[in-house]
């Protein structure tokens, strides 16, 4: 009877194990980057996902949970405080004044641009190394 090959081999371990690393050091300069920024890492998410939300700049609760994989209420409470800190408003549809959506104010652009510029320049820096990881993957 043949042996069995691993449905993982010792490369793709040791691939998956770099890849991981490598992304959780970006997340964790992500995080402090966002304290460093007096934001916390859920909030600088919020303001990226508001900013970055496909076709427009205006996003619902509803939208803003399912983006960060939120509980509705859980969504409601970080909008809240983001327009406690001026981060984010809310404004109502036009159009159908039960809606409600949150948009960027000028003081969540101005840092979420210096947030993203640093995210950037970070990128650039383990991007490659992350590629590497990848392409390593689809090779074994």
């Amino acid at each position: 009877m043949p042996a069995r090959r691993p449905s993982v081999t010792q490369k793709e371990y040791e691939a998956l194990a770099a890849l991981r690393y490598a992304l959780r050091q970006f997340l964790r300069f992500s995080e402090e980057a966002a304290v460093a920024a007096g934001l916390t890492p859920q909030q600088h998410q919020a303001l990226l996902t508001m900013k970055g939300f496909p076709g427009r700049e205006r996003i619902t609760i509803g939208e803003l949970a399912e983006r960060l994989q939120l509980r509705h209420h859980s969504a409601v409470g970080l909008a809240n405080r983001l327009v406690t800190h001026r981060l984010a408003a809310r404004e109502r549809d036009v159009r159908d004044r039960r809606q409600v959506h949150l948009v960027l104010t000028a003081r969540g652009e101005e840092i979420l641009e210096k947030l993203s510029a640093a995210h950037k320049e970070q990128l650039r820096r383990v991007g490659p190394q992350i590629s590497l990881f990848l392409e390593q993957l689809r090779q074994v």
